[in-house]
């Protein structure tokens, strides 16, 4: 029911001992409550004058101030170290994102992990804020309650004991299979995530080939998955909050029927029987409201379990390896992978590497070429250090000479330009947004870039210029404009002389292409290029190419030279007809 990771947290032993002694003091507020409202009702039945009912009256109203006030008191221990705690699960997220980000995200999907990294934090929150003390209410109250009836009257406090583990075990019963219900919820609400990050990233695609209808059906199909699921997890809710306050009530009325009869013999007081009937259902009340909420909090301990076991993947640690060199790559650098495999999981091969090797020499314009699928874009994230290779002993990477584990080397990932099918713009004006790898940069290097890029006539059109905000939230950019501002980028840091594309025009249409192809070229020049496309056009541009299908590298040699072959890369120019791979 709680996950047990959750006590390891730091900082939650001095909260539970602080959380442990304000239920203890709740405890016996409501037992003070229920004794003092039990005496008040007796010296009414008893026609006691004022002067004698006043004392109870007011101590039961003190005892149920008292009570109030620990319960704000609980929360107000509990909710400066939940906001401390989730903030550092996000920002260790976070960090842990940029570390292995491409591996987690190919794993679990992009809309999973922003889901996660958002909403899944605040269902973290109210997890924590509900469970915890809820626990410890459900261990602590009806513990001194069930002592205290003991001493009132032990064979309705032993039958009281008895029902408490039994009902418990009904819910433990019922909580397994609520629980089954909310994974397979937060499994299908992972999937519409997913879908739905897919769907906007392809939504101009999509109207372009007049697919956007049929796949609006598809959309529908997953958020109709997503609600029978939902409300299958609610049935199981609304059926054992039923439960609970059956039982509970049948066995409050058990008591009563008991007490009555005993009443009515002679061989009970009316005042121990009033306590007795009154504890009764604050005995079973943390049960219920454990039960209550933990339907509540089910996605929210999910999404703390995925985010732990994301913190719990291993980082490298060994990225010093590569030494500092100055220049960073000249024409004399030499990159070697030799063997090098890479799988996301055991069993899945859909864009894993097999057995990759290339040679990658100074200034080289080296094309990636494979259908869809083929493992293009792995191999770039591998060239970046984004994701680790499988470890083998004959695998060998090497940069200048010097054999690395792994391309997430410190040294080699602060030489090169990532520019993806779709930057990210942050949330800032468009100079912070090019001044990204160059946050020293000058004004006039700023302007100087923005022109090599193509971007000055846009520029000229804002309304403050280059301070004017870009990115999510602001002025919103084209995907052209977008790819422009990451080629400023490139042409504004010249330390870093290797370039990573991943199919940066994939998405564009065939005019905006040609034209960003005109402003791509020149920042080709002394820099070290992989460029991994399904247009054949840019070949004529790239010295050398791998073909790339099902994760290996089938062929490799210059454009003439594969043209020659008669081979792979010639079979793949015939079946997309001399335009497209």
């Amino acid at each position: 029911m709680i996950d047990r990771r959750v006590f390891r947290l730091p900082g939650i032993t001095k909260i539970l001992l602080m959380l442990a002694g304000l239920v203890v003091l709740q405890a016996f507020s409501i037992l003070f409550q229920g004794r003092f409202l039990s005496r008040t009702l007796t010296d009414l039945w008893n026609r006691q004058p004022e002067s004698t009912i006043l004392m109870p009256v007011l101590l039961f109203a003190s005892a149920f101030a008292l009570r109030q006030v620990l319960v704000m008191l609980k929360n107000r221990v509990m909710q400066p170290w939940v906001d401390r705690t989730v903030f550092n699960l996000r920002q260790q997220l976070l960090q842990k994102l940029v570390n292995i980000g491409p591996a987690i995200v190919a794993k679990q999907g992009t809309g999973n992990v922003v889901t996660m990294a958002l909403e899944g934090m605040n269902q973290v929150t109210t997890y924590l804020m509900l469970v915890v003390i809820k626990i410890f209410d459900m261990m602590i109250i009806p513990t001194i309650l069930i002592i205290y009836m003991f001493f009132l009257r032990w064979p309705e406090a032993l039958f009281l004991l008895f029902i408490f583990p039994v009902i418990i075990l009904f819910m433990i019963i019922l909580g397994y299979a609520a629980r089954d219900k909310a994974n397979r919820e937060y499994a299908s609400y992972t999937q519409l995530s997913n879908n739905f990050v897919d769907a906007l990233r392809g939504l101009p695609t999509l109207k372009q080939l007049g697919l956007s209808q049929k796949y609006a059906n598809n959309i529908y199909a997953v958020s109709e998955d997503h609600r029978k699921k939902t409300m299958g997890t609610l049935t199981i809710a609304i059926l054992s909050t039923f439960a609970l306050d059956f039982f509970t009530t049948l066995s409050i009325a058990v008591v009563a029927v008991f007490l009555g009869l005993s009443l009515v013999a002679g061989r009970i007081a009316l005042f121990p029987a009033l306590t007795l009937l009154i504890l009764a259902p604050e005995y079973f009340l943390p049960i219920r409201n454990f039960a209550n909420d933990y339907h509540a909090t089910l996605n929210g301990k999910n999404a703390l379990t995925a985010v732990l076991e994301i913190l719990a993947q291993p980082e490298p640690t060994d990225r010093g390896v590569l030494p500092a060199q100055q220049p960073s790559w000249s024409e004399d650098s030499l990159l070697t992978l030799s063997h090098v495999n890479f799988s996301y999981d055991a069993g899945q091969t859909l864009d894993s590497l097999k057995d990759v090797s290339l040679t990658a020499k100074g200034f080289e314009k080296i094309g990636i070429i494979g259908p869809s699928g083929s493992g293009k874009s792995t191999l770039i994230n591998l060239l970046g250090g984004f994701l680790l290779p499988d470890q083998s002993d004959d695998q060998k990477i090497s940069v200048n000479g010097t054999t690395v584990p792994h391309l997430s080397q410190t040294n080699w990932q602060s030489r090169f330009l990532y520019i993806p099918q779709a930057p990210y713009l942050f949330h800032a004006s468009l100079v912070d947004n090019i001044k990204f790898y160059t946050p020293s940069a000058s004004v006039a290097d700023v302007e100087r870039a923005v022109a090599q890029a193509g971007l000055t006539n846009w520029v000229a059109t804002l309304p403050e210029g280059l301070k004017t905000p870009i990115g999510e939230g602001a002025r919103g950019v084209s995907g052209g404009q977008a790819q422009r501002i990451a080629l400023a980028r490139a042409f504004l840091d010249q330390d870093r002389r290797i370039l990573l594309f991943d199919e940066p025009t994939a998405h564009l249409d065939i005019e905006t292409e040609v034209e960003l192809k005109e402003a791509i070229k020149p920042v080709f020049k002394n820099h070290l290029v992989f460029f991994a496309t399904h247009r054949l056009h840019w070949l004529n541009e790239m010295d050398y190419l791998l073909v790339i299908e099902h994760g290996q590298i089938v062929e490799q040699g210059t454009p003439a030279q594969l043209a020659a072959k008669d081979g792979a890369f010639t079979a793949l120019r015939r079946e997309m007809g001399g335009d497209e791979l």
